[in-house]
């Protein structure tokens, strides 16, 4: 498997229903980049990885990553990760990164549209960084929904016979502004906190901290959530209009947030992924980012990015493991 056009970020699937088709396609795309001088990472389940490290008959070359140091992450984290990735593996005379990646999705639908979601994400986020992916999707294990994602989040489908492109690729704005705003049925009951048209972010912080207190929940796993709530609801008052509002409930699986405000919103549907301003941290614009990586889930809606009854509004939302 030679070299891709120049430009953008290659960016691969491969559905396979046997170890022989995976082999049959992974090896000689990592085998291609050995021989061009590049990097070859693999970062897939332990049995993938095997069978790969076989076939590349222990190439010392190979670099063997534990894809739950990356996959585990939340997804903003995974893509600085890439990218550092890059970065390292260039600075030390590689031409470009090759990966194998091999996403654990979890077990719920809703730990699905993360990664869903970060599939197409990284299409434009991983644009013009040294890097070649390929996705690996095991069709007997993987569910129907995750294995039609990969299809619309893949520029390029991979066989053993080589690269196609793949008619059912679709725009990663156009993909992420359909996806769906998952139902939160603790929305549906009182809040056990609510402030309407906050203005003491002193006060609202300690009110939210006093309410989380009791939380069976480690330390750190509060006060992050309690920084995402701070960021989101200072945004809020500097970015939107009033009035701003929060909402905050507590189960025992979850702490789950919502901080309105009623401006228009934005329509910029990978907000979140990285600063909103590049590597010049010192602009801001990392709110969001911040709440990305705070928290399990962040959800908008309203505004342009998904029309509503008007404002906007985010939902910031941690598992309790």
């Amino acid at each position: 498997m030679g070299h891709p056009p120049a430009g953008g970020f290659p960016h691969d699937a491969l559905l396979y229903d046997s170890p022989d088709q995976l082999v049959a396609a992974g090896a000689p795309f990592l085998r291609a980049g050995l021989d061009a001088g590049e990097a070859a990472v693999v970062m897939t389940g332990p049995a993938s990885t095997a069978a790969l490290r076989e076939a590349l008959d222990d190439d010392p070359r190979l670099q063997l990553l534990d894809r739950a140091e990356l996959y585990r992450m939340r997804t903003p984290a995974a893509i600085t990760t890439l990218r550092r990735l890059a970065e390292k593996q260039t600075a030390d005379g590689a031409r470009r990164v090759r990966v194998v990646g091999e996403i654990d999705f979890g077990r719920t639908e809703r730990e699905w549209l993360e990664w869903e979601r970060y599939e197409s994400v990284i299409n434009e986020a991983l644009t013009g960084w040294e890097l070649w992916g390929l996705c690996a999707f095991d069709t007997r294990r993987l569910p129907e929904p995750v294995l039609e994602s990969a299809v619309r989040t893949h520029p390029t489908l991979v066989t053993a016979a080589g690269r196609a492109a793949n008619d059912g690729y679709t725009d990663p704005a156009e993909y992420l502004r359909a996806l769906p705003v998952p139902d939160e049925p603790l929305e549906r009951t009182a809040p056990r906190l609510a402030a309407a048209d906050v203005a003491d972010f002193i006060g609202l912080r300690h009110a939210v901290a006093a309410e989380l207190a009791g939380v069976p929940a480690p330390a750190d796993v509060v006060e992050d959530f309690l920084l995402a709530v701070d960021e989101m609801a200072s945004n809020a008052v500097r970015h939107g209009r009033p009035p701003v509002s929060l909402r905050l409930w507590t189960a025992p699986d979850r702490m789950v947030c919502t901080i309105s405000d009623g401006g228009p919103g934005w329509d910029d549907p990978f907000a979140g992924y990285g600063p909103a301003h590049g590597a010049d941290l010192s602009r801001g614009g990392m709110g969001l980012w911040l709440a990305r990586q705070l928290c399990d889930h962040v959800d908008i809606s309203g505004g342009a990015h998904h029309p509503g009854d008007g404002g906007v509004r985010v939902r910031l939302t941690t598992v309790l493991r």
